[in-house]
C-alpha cells in the first residue's frame, strides 16, 4: 500500500490547519465516497444539506494533498524532486480553491472528481487495493485531525467514531 498515514497538519513545516469541523469533515469525505461510488443521489443529498460543499471538498482536498506531497521533502533523504512535487500540490489546491470561489456550488462534483483522481493515481496500488477504501481511511484522519482541532466540549460525553 503506497497510502503513509498522513501526519497531523501542525506537523508539517508551513502548513496551517485547516478549520474543518468534524461535521465538515464526515459531510466532504461522505461526498467524496458517495460521488467515487456512483451513488448519485446519495451526493446531491449531501451537496444539497450544505451549500458550502465545494469548499469543504477543498479542505479536505488540501488535508490530503499537501501532506502527501510535502512528504518527500520531509524524509531525511529528500528527494531531488520535492520542491517541484510540493509546489504542485500547492498549485493544485489553489486552482481547486479559486475554482470553487469562481464557479459556486455547482463545482463540487468537479472537486470530488479531481479529489479521487489524485487517490487512485497517486495514493493506491494498482489491483491491490480500492480507492474507497483509501477514501475511509482519510476520512478516519481528516475526522481525527477536526478533532484534534475542534474537541468535544467540557462534560460531553464521549463519542467512539466509527467509518464505514
Amino acid at each position: 500500500m503506497i497510502y503513509v498515514q498522513n501526519p497531523p497538519l501542525s506537523q508539517v513545516p508551513g502548513v496551517p490547519l485547516v478549520p474543518l469541523t468534524p461535521d465538515a469533515a464526515i459531510s466532504a469525505f461522505g461526498y467524496l465516497r458517495a460521488v467515487q461510488a456512483g451513488d448519485t443521489e446519495a451526493a446531491a443529498k449531501l451537496a444539497g444539506a450544505d451549500p458550502r460543499m465545494p469548499a469543504l471538498l477543498v479542505d479536505a482536498a488540501e488535508r490530503i494533498i499537501v501532506p502527501v506531497t510535502a512528504l518527500c521533502g520531509l524524509d531525511p533523504d529528500p528527494c531531488d524532486d520535492s520542491f517541484a512535487l510540493e509546489a504542485v500540490g500547492q498549485v493544485l489546491v489553489a486552482t481547486l480553491r479559486n475554482w470553487s470561489v469562481v464557479a459556486g456550488p455547482h463545482t463540487a462534483e468537479g472537486i470530488a472528481r479531481a479529489v479521487i483522481g489524485f487517490v487512485a493515481h497517486i495514493l493506491t496500488e494498482e489491483d491491490r487495493e480500492d480507492v474507497s477504501d483509501v477514501l475511509r481511511e482519510l476520512e478516519a484522519v481528516g475526522v481525527s485531525q477536526a478533532l484534534e482541532v475542534h474537541p468535544a466540549p467540557d462534560g460531553a460525553h464521549p463519542v467512539r467514531l466509527t467509518i464505514v
